[in-house]
């Protein structure tokens, strides 16, 4: 079974930055849509940002000012760059396909914002 494993993840004062990272393994990864989602405390999982094969980003509308996602092929990897980080953007973050389903779901990366 495919899976991801993200990493990246930190404590960073509010106005801080951070580069997150998601390794997939198999040989879909090129062929289909990645995404980042994430899940505050006590909130439910929600989309953050997806990139498709190649193509436009697509963002969610609290995060498109500061977020920007890309990709790697070749590394079978998709990054999340995180500018102006704020204190509501503490969460666990994920990867997935976008829609999310084709791989298992990873342990995520732990990103705490201080106010």
């Amino acid at each position: 079974q495919v899976q991801v494993v993200e990493s990246g993840g930190g404590f960073v004062q509010s106005g801080g930055s951070l580069r997150l990272s998601c390794s997939a393994s198999g040989s879909i990864f090129s062929h289909n849509a990645m995404g980042w989602y994430r899940q505050a405390p006590g909130k439910q999982r929600e989309f953050v940002a997806s990139i498709p094969p190649g193509g436009i980003e697509n963002y969610a509308d609290s995060t498109k000012s500061r977020f920007t996602i890309s990709r790697d092929n070749a590394k079978n990897t998709v990054y999340l760059q995180i500018n102006s980080l704020k204190p509501e953007d503490t969460a666990v973050y994920y990867c997935n396909s976008r829609p999310y389903g084709l791989y298992s779901w990873g342990k995520g990366t732990l990103v705490t914002v201080s106010s």
